[in-house]
């Protein structure tokens, strides 16, 4: 899947140079890069209706003319439905899960992957140079190989392998652009580097100079390849289990991250209440995942055993729960694929329902004997309810046969109730009715219970009014956040020759370099010298030949005869000084300039120190705030407007991609996840 990647001309690994992971070929007949050429594709037509629909309202918002509005009426109509087809489309390929899914057969229900942003090229060889040889004042031409690695790495991180290697490279990528944005972002301009990213659910560009976007949208890739790693998992072994869950809480844990640190990101899916539900629905596939290792072996039809497992499902049922209303809040609802919030929904049933089973399994099949500890069953069932049913006491349930096959009845229908809801749910979604093991599992699941109700039913149950409680939720292995430890993945800097980062960065400023010939006067330099690398002149005698020369207090000193110093201590330094004796002594130093005061770049992505801006998607969201009590109101901004003023107020632009060839016709994928799909609207 993945293969060292050489620098450019040559044949053999240098000791001395890094070198970092491809990944997947997109060219390669793969099912996955099928799907990512798809998707590009998808991607361009999206955007060409989006700038359709944006042309025809300014249209509309202008003319005066009934003819023409009623035109423009009829083609808005026109493009509104090929965008949500197209939407729907591309939802389709971003939860297939031919490409992501274990391709063992496997009697599970499916778990929702994330699919990965896509984004176009970018080209780093001009403004990158442009910087080195205004900023740094070198020659940039010997920084090619740099440049060259640099966005082959990129390239690399559009198609990274679905594996540990995957996510290894993503990350040398995200830390090697905290080296890039201090090399070659000053905080006062922009470089006039764009950079694309496309929104994984509606597929709308988002175009910034600023690289917090490529940032925060790398970070969103690791935690989708994340989940893709975790559904690939086989969950019919120990193992599998075990890496789908930890798969499931790193996922969750950089989604965190992600949010907490780029807080108002100009994409929906990388918006701060999208990420906490796509958290959370992570943390409920884990512990998903946790309960299936738990229930693996079997479940032995045992009191204790059937207690714990009922309160371990009830567990999973309501985190299901939690997802599925965090699903259906605003603004969330509007953007959130529609059958994800139905398999939350189906889920919390399927697994409420399976705990109420497990319980009246216990109330049918254990009753209390004599040699029992009744103690300890006592106990372990005031922990199962938060409160017992009317009339009912703990030790009446476990000894009185006719009040267990009550109350057991009772949790059957229970059970029942939840496992009509789970198919209702079901039914009502077109993507996942037809995903047949889903259907199948709750089939089995209904029957099983229908089974179990019809063996202890009697003439006189209508006559029984017990209503079970519910079953509190209870688990002893609770799942939580991994945080990422970006840290851990080393990257060399590629520009490491410009010098320590610490004084070679882009908020600072030099003169050019000067070169200062002088010698030593009785074996003395006239100067003394501080700090680190590169080393500083200080104690500069005026009257010395340096000093008469022009070199000054404060002087950084890159190089001595020739040879660069940059990275060179104190003691080195002196070292090659004193060598020269009395000879003449060549240096090349720079003096450190002021600098103005620091300005945060204008980005959607940051919020402190700066007036909020935001992407053309969030135009609409950015009217609602303006002061209705002015006296000079202008009319409301349309949703996803294409105009001069609109690009006046947004510090991001909506920027075509490149051509792809290729046919835009997909194929039928036969995968259950193939359908999972939205029907939520775009706009």
């Amino acid at each position: 899947m993945t293969d060292a990647l050489l620098p450019r001309g040559a044949a053999e690994p240098a000791p001395d140079r890094c070198f970092f992971r491809k990944g997947c070929n997109p060219l390669a007949e793969t099912g996955r890069s099928k799907l990512q050429n798809q998707r590009a594709i998808l991607n361009q037509q999206i955007l060409k209706a989006v700038r359709l629909r944006a042309g025809a309202e300014n249209l509309l918002r202008v003319t005066t003319n009934n003819k023409v509005r009623e035109q423009v009426l009829l083609e808005l109509s026109f493009v509104n439905s090929d965008l949500q087809i197209l939407k729907e489309e591309l939802e389709g390929l971003n939860i297939s899960v031919e490409v992501y899914q274990n391709a063992e057969e496997a009697f599970s229900i499916p778990l929702v992957p994330l699919g990965l942003k896509e984004t176009k090229e970018v080209d780093f060889t001009i403004p990158l140079k442009d910087f080195i040889l205004e900023h740094y004042s070198e020659d940039s031409s010997e920084y090619e190989d740099e440049i060259a690695d640099l966005m082959d790495l990129r390239q690399a991180c559009r198609t990274p392998s679905r594996d540990e290697a995957g996510i290894e490279m993503l990350i040398s990528y995200f830390n090697q652009l905290g080296f890039i944005e201090n090399r070659f972002f000053p905080p006062t301009r922009h470089m006039g580097i764009l950079f694309t990213w496309y929104d994984s659910f509606t597929g709308v560009p988002v175009c910034q100079q600023n690289l917090s976007l490529e940032k925060a949208s790398i970070l969103f890739n690791i935690g989708a390849l994340y989940t893709q790693i975790g559904t690939r998992c086989n969950r019919q072994t120990q193992s599998g289990l075990e890496n789908a869950v930890d798969a499931f809480q790193r996922a969750a844990g950089i989604l965190n991250y992600l949010k907490e640190t780029f807080t108002h990101t100009p994409s929906y899916d990388m918006s701060p209440a999208m990420l906490s539900v796509l958290a959370k629905m992570m943390l409920a596939q884990a512990q998903e995942c946790v309960f299936e290792q738990i229930s693996l072996p079997g479940i032995r039809n045992e009191f204790f055993t059937l207690v714990k497992m009922a309160q371990e499902v009830a567990k999973v049922g309501e985190v299901y729960m939690l997802v599925d209303t965090a699903m259906n809040q605003a603004p969330v609802k509007e953007n959130i694929p529609y059958s994800w919030s139905k398999l939350a929904q189906i889920k919390s049933d399927h697994y409420k329902a399976l705990a109420h089973y497990f319980v009246a399994t216990i109330l049918s099949d254990h009753k209390l004997q004599s040699t029992d500890d009744e103690d300890q069953q006592e106990k372990i069932w005031s922990q199962l309810y938060d409160h017992m049913p009317e009339g009912l006491t703990i030790l009446t349930i476990l000894k009185d046969k006719v009040q267990r096959q009550q109350l057991g009845k009772a949790h059957l229908r229970k059970a029942l109730v939840y496992h009509e809801d789970a198919l209702r749910a079901c039914g009502l979604c077109r993507k996942l009715r037809n995903i047949d093991i889903l259907q199948e599992i709750l089939t089995v699941a209904h029957k099983r219970s229908l089974l179990k109700y019809a063996q202890q039913e009697q003439e006189d149950d209508f006559l029984s009014l017990i209503q079970a409680p519910d079953i509190l939720p209870k688990t002893e292995h609770k799942v939580d956040m991994v945080s990422p430890q970006l840290s851990k993945v080393k990257v060399k800097d590629f520009f490491h020759r410009l010098g320590p980062l610490s004084v070679f960065s882009a908020k600072q400023r030099w003169t050019a370099p000067r070169t200062i010939c002088f010698h030593c006067e009785d074996g003395k330099l006239g100067f003394i010298l501080r700090g680190g690398a590169p080393v500083q002149v200080h104690s500069l005698d005026p009257i010395c030949s340096a000093a008469s020369l022009g070199l000054k207090e404060g002087d950084y000193i890159i190089s001595v005869e020739g040879m660069d110093c940059k990275w060179l201590g104190v003691n080195e330094v002196l070292e090659k000084l004193k060598s020269k004796g009395e000879q003449d002594i060549e240096i090349q130093v720079i003096s450190c300039q002021d600098t103005t005061a620091s300005m945060h770049s204008k980005s959607a992505t940051y919020s402190v120190g700066m007036q909020k801006t935001y992407s053309l998607i969030c135009l609409a969201m950015e009217e609602d705030k303006i002061d209705h009590s002015k006296k000079t109101t202008t009319p409301k901004v349309p949703f996803l407007s294409w105009g001069a003023k609109n690009r006046q107020k947004a510090a991001s632009t909506l920027c075509l991609p490149s051509a792809v060839a290729g046919s835009s016709q997909t194929k039928k994928l036969t995968s259950p996840f193939t359908l999972l799909n939205t029907e939520s609207s775009l706009y």
